[in-house]
């Protein structure tokens, strides 16, 4: 068994690595977004909305608006995304003593190895990662030889 990020939280990850990746140099458009990840808009809005308040994307209202990060890309990491995230959507968990005592804090600390790991991959990482894999940019269209 794996660590596992909730669908929320991957859902931010996505979203906010999208952006990073295809704002240039307008902002990207959550129609766009949704396309791409093949989400319904109305669940990636509760998703940027909170990000936009958690100061790491930035809406930008009109006809050509959409979002953009909040800061450079270097200066947002991973697990500054996961926290925010993870942070809203905390449950209760355990409530027996040994849930409260020993489980709950073995898991917490595993959890929190990880995060450590992942304050040290920033947007500016993936980004560099997805253009050397090749990753196509929103923006770009595929070559189209019809007439």
């Amino acid at each position: 068994m794996m660590l596992k990020f909730s669908r929320k939280t991957l859902l931010a990850l996505e979203a906010v690595l999208d952006i990073a990746y295809n704002a240039r140099p307008d902002p990207v458009q959550s129609k766009d977004i949704t396309k791409r990840l093949g989400i319904p808009q109305r669940y990636l809005e509760q998703v940027m909305q909170q990000l936009v308040h958690e100061g790491v994307l930035k809406g930008v209202r009109g006809p050509k608006g959409g979002y953009t990060l909040a800061r450079e890309r270097r200066r947002i990491t991973v697990a500054e995304i996961v926290r925010l995230v993870d942070a809203a959507d905390d449950d209760d968990g355990p409530i027996s003593d040994l849930g409260l005592r020993v489980a709950q804090p073995l898991w917490r600390d595993a959890q929190e190895a990880v995060l450590k790991e992942l304050e040290g991959v920033t947007m500016q990482d993936l980004c560099i990662k997805a253009e050397s894999l090749g990753v196509k940019r929103g923006g770009e269209a595929p070559t189209d030889f019809t007439i």
